[in-house]
């Protein structure tokens, strides 16, 4: 990231937390920057799933993966936003898990800032996982879809 890059980025932090504001967007040029306050848990309290609910990248065994196996092609998020996996509310999902897809096929929306992002697939195979439950927030260069060749 440029010095300038990051200037500008600190001094949006810095604004916010003058300000004691939520959310700062701000449009440099081509350029949007957007910084959101995150509240940290408090400490001592862990959140875990109710009894009989996994996360969506948990395993059968109820383990969450730390890491794709290595014959797994794995679509990435190229940006934050929120995962929808269905083109509206109560539509069919673009994919499913054991569906083949070929590259250029559409996977999912993610939204970011107002926009909506279709998501596409890079490779051919089969999906054998999708990570993120819908209306999750991700996070750039997270795994969203693993698809085996």
């Amino acid at each position: 990231m440029p010095d300038d890059e990051t200037g500008r980025i600190r001094a949006l932090a810095e604004i916010l937390r003058e300000f004691e504001l939520d959310a700062v967007r701000v449009r440099v040029g081509d350029i949007e920057y957007e910084l959101v306050k995150r509240e940290p848990a408090p400490a001592g309290i862990v959140v875990a799933p109710a009894a009989g609910v996994l996360p969506a990248a948990a395993g059968g065994d109820g383990t969450v993966p730390a890491a794709a196996p290595p014959n797994v092609k794995r679509v990435t998020a190229p940006v934050v936003g929120v995962f929808y996996g269905a083109p509206s509310p109560g539509a069919d999902p673009f994919v499913t898990v054991g569906e083949r897809v070929v590259p250029g096929q559409v996977l999912c929306i993610l939204e970011a800032m107002k926009l909506m992002n279709e998501i596409t697939s890079e490779y051919a195979g089969v999906v054998s996982r999708v990570i993120p439950d819908n209306g999750e927030l991700v996070s750039l260069g997270d795994d969203l879809f693993w698809i085996d060749p």
